[in-house]
């Protein structure tokens, strides 16, 4: 698959003055909730109207959605509101039930792009579909294998493709449910400029309040659309409570965001220094948290000093250290001074960390 214009040919005919917004609940609970809610998005930025029919569970006993029955409530919002639908789908059973019941978009989750197996099994059900389909990244943070997924389904001769950043699992312990590691989006984007890119800000914070923060990243980035969890009691949702906001909160957020618009030179510029920019907050926010980590890990020196009553500063040691690094940044094209001074601080704060343990 190379990158070309034709990629984002579904989503430039949509002649969209906004990006393009997915919106409705994390699940289809009753035919009542799901039409309530659509109607309460239907004069809005909204261009499809989500719900998750078929829900993949970490555990089982939880409630995993309605199934198919869902799929005819779906075709009476279609009805009754005009907007256009969309759903998860995860095996060859789904989308032949997606297909039938006229869902207009699908989406693949990030459960089920992180197998090969599964993925050729959609592609081959997929084949040669008009649909618009739409991949989640892999809950491993891997571009070729989100990448190979995609692929998978344009060599099935699916042509109206694009990708979604939902973030990526971690064992550490983060204020996001699923960290976005943004670099990787970036890449992405990179690599396939066309290829439409949305954030799902819902599934990367799991937090409500941190929404709106995740979206304006996103389109900082020049992410093509958002994917916006929105019920209208989401405390009392069936799943994924948390992180759903009200219709009301959802047009809110839309009217909020900054949102880049394309026209001429002056804005060209513009556009891509504020893109760049968002990378440097990016790599930015990626430092101090690599630095609160390394700030941890000498505490725990600390901890071990005091009580081997060993002396904090370790002379031999931090000449090492500064040695290598200032080779390391000669190789990236860091000035030895720069590094020099980079370090120092770092090691003044490791030192600062390590005698307040001692003494305490």
């Amino acid at each position: 698959m190379k990158n070309t214009a034709a990629l984002r040919t579904w989503l430039d005919d949509m002649k969209l003055d906004h990006p393009l917004v997915i919106a409705g609940p994390c699940s289809a609970e009753t035919e009542e909730q799901v039409l309530k809610i659509a109607h309460e998005l239907k004069d809005s930025d909204v261009n499809y109207y989500r719900a998750g029919i078929w829900k993949p569970r970490t555990r089982p006993g939880n409630f995993e959605g309605v199934g198919a029955l869902g799929l005819k409530w779906l075709k009476k919002v279609k009805e009754e509101t005009g907007m256009k639908t969309c759903t998860e789908v995860a095996n060859a059973a789904h989308v032949k039930l997606a297909i039938e019941n006229d869902v207009d978009l699908l989406w693949i989750g990030a459960r089920t792009a992180v197998s090969p197996f599964i993925m050729q099994e959609l592609a081959d059900a997929l084949h040669g579909t008009d649909k618009i389909v739409l991949v989640k990244n892999p809950i491993n943070p891997d571009l070729a294998l989100w990448l190979g997924g995609i692929e998978r389904l344009y060599t099935a001769d699916i042509k109206n493709l694009g990708a979604i950043h939902r973030g990526f699992s971690t064992y550490e312990k983060s204020k996001y449910r699923n960290v976005p590691e943004w670099q990787i989006a970036i890449e992405f984007k990179n690599r396939f400029p066309d290829l439409p890119l949305i954030c799902d800000p819902s599934h990367i914070t799991g937090n409500r309040e941190m929404i709106f923060d995740v979206s304006q990243t996103a389109l900082d980035l020049n992410f093509d659309g958002l994917m916006i969890e929105t019920h209208f009691d989401p405390d009392n949702a069936w799943s994924d409570a948390a992180q759903q906001v009200t219709p009301t909160k959802l047009k809110q957020i839309m009217q909020d965001l900054r949102i880049r618009k394309q026209t001429e030179t002056d804005s060209t510029y513009r556009d891509s220094l504020d893109n760049l920019r968002a990378q440097i907050n990016v790599v930015d926010g990626q430092l101090i948290d690599l630095l609160g980590k390394r700030m941890k890990v000498a505490d725990q020196i600390g901890e071990l000093k005091k009580e081997q009553n060993v002396a904090v500063l370790q002379s031999r040691r931090w000449n090492e250290i500064l040695g290598n690094m200032i080779l390391e940044g000669q190789e990236k094209g860091l000035s030895e001074e720069f590094v020099l001074r980079m370090f120092k601080a770092i090691h003044q704060e490791s030192i600062n960390h390590q005698e307040n343990i001692i003494k305490a």
